[in-house]
Formats: structure tokens, sequence, C-alpha cells
């Protein structure tokens, strides 16, 4: 597996978006932008669902969040996109980096979650949670370990030039 990525890194060092990232000065920069935006978007709206699930604004019926989600997905879209961005300047202070290891594994297991919480029919139980009402405790434990999981990517993030030893 690691010869497959290291292949693949050699292969997109080459690229013209790679070069267009260390050529041109606004390319991270307006990648960072838009990479905050969707992660504004992302967290923004799982965490309104997630902390309505815990019993915060209990007097908010859970529908109207979750049709929120376009505007989830759409974040995490623009995140993906310039997370190719950033890894297309340069790959190979990623690619051995724990710190981005950690935070791609992050990323799976909130995706594995979400996944849990539409396939186990958690989501149908609390689809039509009126104001007041509490959600079932497999609710709260997918909402909590979201937000465990998606604070862990964003702090990662955060740390990638700090931890690790890759910038």
């Amino acid at each position: 597996m690691d010869s497959i990525i290291v292949a693949f890194s050699t292969w997109l060092n080459k690229t013209s978006l790679a070069w267009a990232v260390i050529h041109y000065a606004w390319v991270w920069p307006a990648a960072e932008t838009l990479h905050f935006i969707g992660l504004a978007m992302l967290i923004g709206v799982i965490g309104l669902m997630d902390l309505r699930l815990l019993g915060v604004a209990k007097r908010v019926p859970f529908a109207p969040l979750h049709r929120l989600l376009p505007w989830a997905i759409a974040g995490f879209v623009i995140c993906l996109l310039t997370g190719v961005v950033f890894f297309a300047g340069d790959p190979f202070q990623y690619i051995h980096n724990w710190v981005f290891q950690a935070k791609m594994l992050f990323i799976v297991l909130a995706g594995a979650n979400v996944f849990a919480f539409y396939v186990t029919g958690v989501f149908h139980k609390v689809e039509e949670l009126a104001p007041g009402e509490d959600a079932p405790l497999p609710a709260k434990i997918i909402a909590g370990v979201s937000l465990v999981f998606w604070i862990a990517v964003m702090y990662l993030g955060r740390m990638l030039p700090f931890l690790g030893e890759a910038f």
C-alpha cells in the first residue's frame, strides 16, 4: 500500500496542479480561505445537529436542522477539493506525517459514524423529534462521537505545521 501512495504522490507532484500551487502565490491562501469556509459550513451544520441530539436547544425540532445537511455536504466537498490542492503542492510532506495520517483516519471514522447514523435506523428514530423531546441514547452516542471526531479533524489539520516534522 505504501508503494502505491508513493507512486501516486510522485505522479501528483509532477502535475500542472502541483506546479500551480508552488508557482502562484495566491493559490495556497485562496485554498486556505475556501477550506475554512467549507469547514465552517460542515462543522456548523453537523455541530448544530449533534448538539441538538445531545440535548442542547431542545426547543428546536430536529427536522429543520437536518434540512441544512446539503450545506454540510457542500462544505465537505469544498474541504475535499481544497485539501487535494494542499496535498498536490507537496505530497511528500504529508504522506509520512503521522498528524496527516491521523487526520485522514478521523475523517474516515467520522464518515463511518455518519453511515452508522443512517444505516442502523437511528436517523428514523430522531427525524421527527419534536420540540422538547429527548433523542434516544444511540443517537446521543453517535452525536457525541461525531463531535469528538470532527474536533479531532480540525485540531489535527491546524497542528499539521507544528507537529509531525513535515513542514
